[in-house]
């Protein structure tokens, strides 16, 4: 019988085979097909008009690479069986299916205290009972129950498929070409060494430049102030939805979202009552921006203000800062707002946001990134590495950033876009 297969293709890596069988069927189920409708990278449109991908065009790129990844490893004479190889793949195209609508930006504002990992995982359980057990390996290897510890490494790792494509990926798409790396280059230099992923010796530049790379695209794409400031803007839209959802205040959204804006959904009420994880199966980001579109004429200022904000992009502004915001500025700005806004303090909240974030890009208590040269030692990067200072990059570098209602006093911040972008 022929080998019959599938072929996509993407622009970043060319044509992916997906062979007919479990693989194929996974790729198009409802739950995976979900994430054609999710962008990858959230908000950060704002600030790159070209990052439009979605998390499904991720999951693809994730399983190309980890196809890839295999066959380097099986020629290096590791024993992958075909099951282990076809779980791996299958771990790898489901590790993101529980995202919801822009991704992090809500994992606790319509659902509190579960992350996407959980979600996940609830959701590649529920398709396990479906497919009479076929996703059994994929999520043992997914949860690293696998003894074959370095297949849980491809899949959630330093060096994982998810960072090695999404990193290219959303280089690619935001145009930001220092975030570029050389995924062929490391995939064809990955080795195993007493069951733990290493890297040969002659790949430690691509390394470098993976490290440094991931660094860059931190700061310039994912935590771009503008893209912080959009998001908190969101945030604050859906609380000010649900806090007048308590009330029953009558609101405008598909069933899936009404479902967890009028009641409060935490970590117990999700895991305990099914219903819970079916209709967020029926959120994406369509949901929220034609609830955004609506909320623009609703009575209540606060929600009009904020989403017709949204839609016409009309931003916080947002300041940096080393040092923790001090509580006099943001009495002074909440005051500010109320006032130019006629609108209670209390409401005025909803207009100002502050937040911080703290990123290193190499942990070596997480998972070390090793590197075995040819007499068969093996050193950390942190010690093979001579252009590196890996006590920097491992150090957390700490961001506070205060976002906030354009005040109309502020004329040249309201023209002047690009400051911000």
């Amino acid at each position: 019988m022929p080998y019959e297969r599938k072929i996509i293709n993407d622009p970043v890596f060319g044509f992916i085979n997906i062979p007919k069988g479990l693989l194929y069927d996974l790729v198009r189920h409802p739950l995976l097909q979900r994430l054609t409708r999710i962008k990858q990278v959230g908000l950060s449109s704002v600030v790159y008009p070209g990052a439009q991908h979605t998390r499904f065009q991720h999951s693809l790129g994730a399983f190309y690479l980890m196809s890839e990844a295999i066959k380097q490893l099986t020629a290096k004479g590791h024993f992958i069986f075909d099951s282990e190889a076809e779980a791996v793949q299958a771990a790898i195209l489901l590790h993101d299916i529980g995202h919801g609508p822009f991704s992090h930006v809500l994992e606790n504002t319509i659902v509190d205290g579960v992350s996407h990992e959980e979600i996940s995982l609830l959701f590649m359980e529920q398709m396990n009972k479906e497919m009479n057990g076929k996703l059994t390996l994929a999520i043992q290897i997914f949860k690293d129950e696998y003894p074959k510890r370095f297949l849980h490494q491809l899949v959630s790792g330093q060096l994982d498929m998810d960072r090695l494509d999404y990193l290219r990926r959303d280089s690619f798409y935001t145009g930001v070409t220092e975030g570029n790396i050389g995924s062929a280059r490391i995939i064809k230099m990955l080795d195993v060494r007493e069951d733990h992923l290493v890297v040969e010796s002659k790949g430690i530049y691509s390394i470098e430049n993976f490290l440094t790379a991931r660094r860059l695209m931190y700061w310039q794409v994912y935590l771009h102030k503008t893209s912080v400031a959009c998001e908190r803007m969101l945030v604050n839209t859906l609380l000010r939805a649900k806090e007048l959802a308590s009330k029953q205040v009558e609101l405008f959204a598909s069933p899936a979202l009404k479902f967890f804006l009028y009641q409060p959904i935490d970590r117990e009420a999700f895991y305990g009552n099914p219903e819970c994880l079916a209709q967020f199966a029926q959120l994406d980001d369509n949901d929220i921006w034609t609830a955004l579109k609506v909320w623009c004429n609703h009575p209540d200022k606060v929600l009009s203000t904020l989403s017709s904000s949204l839609i016409n992009r009309n931003l916080f502004k947002v300041e940096v800062s080393s040092e923790p915001i001090a509580p006099e500025r943001i009495e002074a700005l909440t005051d500010q707002i109320g006032r130019e806004l006629n609108i209670s303090r209390t409401e005025a909240l909803y207009f100002i946001s502050t937040t911080s974030t703290e990123k290193n890009m190499y942990n070596p208590a997480d998972d070390s990134i090793d590197i075995v040269y040819k007499d068969g030692s093996i050193k950390n990067i942190a010690e093979a590495s001579d252009m590196l200072n890996i006590s920097l990059l491992s150090k957390k570098v700490k961001k506070y950033y205060i976002c906030f209602h354009r005040l109309h006093n502020a004329v040249a911040n309201i023209h002047s876009k690009s400051t911000d972008i």
